[in-house]
C-alpha cells in the first residue's frame, strides 16, 4: 500500500511540473518596459533598453513607465482603441500602467505643447 500511495504521489507531481512548464508556471510573464519621460525643459520620449521606441508587438503586454519631471506637462497617449493622459499637467512623479496595444500607429504628446513635443511609433 504504501508504494501505491508513493507512486501516485510521484504521479502527481509529474504531471503538475509538465503542466505549469506548459502554461510558463501558472503566471503571467512579466511585461516588458517602456519608458516614457516629459520635461523637466520641452523634451518628451519612449525609450526601451535605452533606444528609442519606434515599433511594439501587438497583443504583448508592456509595462509603460512615465517620468513627469515637470508641472506644465502631460503624456498623453493615443491610438487604436486608446486615448489616454497618462500623466495630468499639474502631476509630477512617475507612474505605471500595463497596457495590450493593437496593431496600428500611436502617438504620444504633450498637450499643452503638442505642435512640438510629440513622437509616435507603430504596433505590428
Amino acid at each position: 500500500m504504501r508504494r501505491t500511495t508513493h507512486k501516485r504521489a510521484l504521479l502527481v507531481v509529474a504531471v503538475t511540473a509538465a503542466a505549469l512548464a506548459v502554461t510558463g508556471g501558472g503566471s503571467a510573464a512579466t511585461p516588458k518596459t517602456v519608458n516614457g519621460t516629459v520635461g523637466p525643459g520641452f523634451t518628451i520620449s519612449l525609450t526601451m533598453l535605452g533606444k528609442h521606441v519606434t515599433r511594439l508587438n501587438a497583443g504583448t503586454p508592456y509595462r509603460f513607465v512615465i517620468s513627469d519631471r515637470a508641472d506644465i506637462h502631460d503624456f498623453h497617449l493615443s491610438g487604436p482603441g486608446l486615448n489616454r493622459v497618462l500623466t495630468g499637467v499639474e502631476f509630477t512623479g512617475t507612474k505605471s500602467f500595463v497596457l495590450k496595444l493593437k496593431k496600428g500607429s500611436y502617438r504620444f504628446v504633450c498637450d499643452p505643447h503638442a505642435s512640438f513635443m510629440h513622437g509616435s511609433f507603430r504596433v505590428s
